[in-house]
């Protein structure tokens, strides 16, 4: 797809459709219908309630007076004063998932709206929701349900300053990096479980990572077991597919500290043998989003060139019920040398992520950030669309909620008190994988932290945003690609800081 920055008045501009901002207040109307033949139509519609501008609310309007386009889409922004990142991102997925549905040469979405209220840096998070809106899940349908726009027209109003203009196409250029790694991360969950295996997997992120300038190290079974990963061996062993790690190693931040990211890469979880019931496994080829974030997250900073310093590790195995599998019983010894008494083979991804995160500690990195589908109890306390936040650090705490406020993807910290370690004592080895009935989310962090070094630390468990149930006008069913648009913004947040 093509991107235009365009300077003119949108009753000129020449597209298949033009697509029009609505704020939600006393039958507000945008500028580009202002002394129109539209506004008095919008104006009945509104008075007859036929149009209110909430957010995602999609109206077509088509052959109207006074216009080049033959079709408008008006898009609801909500109110104006709860406008913000969260808003725009949902209007972009709703006005593209509507047009999307066919193909289309031309699309030009008019931002003035956006200028007219002093919203213009969230041109970013309007652009980013109409790449990932014109991206679904079906990526294996005989016919496509989701057609990319030929040409994509950013229409701002014809007396926009060449200043201005300048600053909308950075946010346009940075939407369109991140919006496609919000998609990349979509795609690797979406994509059907049996055509994503540890190894196939480690490989495609190794490849295009290398082709985004990232340095990759991709260790096989032989290795993993050198390094003595325990854990993830231990996952694995029920499997016919070898498991595999991933290191992604991005440095162009000169001397400035490190942040690892380790990511959870469970392609498929069966529960092992402590099995789970058929209709809990329907959407467990998603249990990898952790890893797909950290190494959709690698791109976009990569492709944003960000003077940071960022180093990914990818544990990725399949958890199956072969005649090797792991037992009940059974104790683990892990990378740093702690033991685990498994009482759950469900609870495999804290095992992973515990060799994980003692391995990328032992660079002693500044910070440490997990992303993991890790309890279902998180989900229950949470719903679906919070991740539950764990750290060791305020500060570290404090400037990701920032980041979060700044995407509107949202996140809960948790409590994390030291009490809830007594649950995980073991009669037979230092710790064992599950706690007792209660707590369950805050007691896997807890068997997490054991593996941190004491660095800052947070781990973000994302079982319910990372994966959307049912299908609407302003979300996908499927994969969502969470917490890329955090991370990035996060580390822009850095890399600006260090320059300033």
């Amino acid at each position: 797809m093509t991107i235009r920055i365009v300077r003119q008045a949108s009753t000129t501009v020449a597209s298949q459709w033009l697509v029009v901002g609505v704020f939600e207040k006393n039958g507000e109307l945008a500028p580009e219908l202002r002394g129109t033949p539209a506004e008095a139509l919008c104006g009945r519609l509104i008075a007859q309630k036929e149009l209110n501008g909430s957010l995602g609310e999609l109206t077509a309007l088509h052959g109207l007076a006074g216009f080049e386009v033959p079709s408008v889409l008006l898009v609801g922004l909500g109110t104006r004063n709860k406008f913000d990142a969260l808003a725009a991102y949902t209007a972009g997925v709703a006005l593209a998932k509507r047009l999307a549905g066919k193909p289309r040469d031309s699309v030009a979405v008019s931002l003035a709206s956006l200028l007219d209220g002093g919203h213009s840096k969230l041109a970013s998070a309007l652009i980013e929701g109409v790449i990932v809106g014109q991206r679904s899940a079906g990526l294996r349908k005989s016919e496509p349900n989701r057609h990319t726009f030929g040409r994509l027209d950013v229409v701002l109003p014809a007396e926009t300053t060449d200043e201005a203009a300048a600053a909308v196409e950075a946010l346009v250029a940075r939407a369109e990096i991140v919006g496609q790694a919000v998609n990349l991360a979509r795609d690797l969950v979406n994509t059907p479980p049996s055509e994503k295996p540890p190894g196939v997997l480690a490989a495609w992120v190794g490849k295009h990572a290398a082709d985004a300038g990232i340095d990759v190290q991709i260790w096989d079974e032989a290795k993993i077991r050198e390094e003595r990963f325990g854990g993830l061996l231990a996952v694995a062993a029920g499997s016919d597919e070898p498991p595999a790690f991933v290191v992604l190693e991005y440095r162009k931040g000169g001397e400035a500290p490190t942040l690892a990211l380790v990511g959870k890469g469970v392609t498929f979880d069966s529960g092992g043998l402590s099995l789970k019931p058929s209709a809990s496994m329907e959407d467990m080829k998603s249990d990898m989003t952790g890893a797909a974030v950290v190494a959709a997250t690698m791109q976009a900073i990569a492709r944003l060139g960000l003077a940071v310093n960022v180093v990914g590790y990818l544990a990725i195995t399949e958890n199956m019920t072969g005649g090797r599998a792991m037992k009940l019983g059974d104790v683990l010894t892990m990378r740093n040398g702690k033991t685990v008494e498994v009482l759950n083979t469900d609870a495999e991804g804290r095992l992973i992520l515990a060799d994980a995160l003692s391995y990328a500690a032992e660079s002693r990195p500044a910070r440490i950030l997990d992303l993991a589908t890790l309890t279902g109890a998180c989900m229950v306390g949470l719903g679906p669309k919070i991740a539950g936040l764990f750290s060791n650090d305020e500060v570290f705490t404090h400037e990701l909620l920032e980041s979060c406020g700044r995407t509107g993807e949202r996140a809960w910290e948790m409590p994390f008190d030291d009490d809830f370690k007594d649950q995980l004592k073991s009669n037979v080895a230092d710790l064992k994988n599950v706690g007792g009935k209660w707590g369950g989310a805050i007691t896997a962090a807890k068997f997490l932290e054991e593996f941190t070094a004491s660095i800052p630390w947070i781990h973000l468990d994302i079982a319910g945003p990372s994966w959307n149930d049912g299908d609407s006008s302003t979300r996908d069913v499927g994969g969502t690609g969470c917490f890329v648009r955090t991370l990035t913004t996060h580390l822009e947040s850095i890399a600006s800081t260090r320059v300033s």
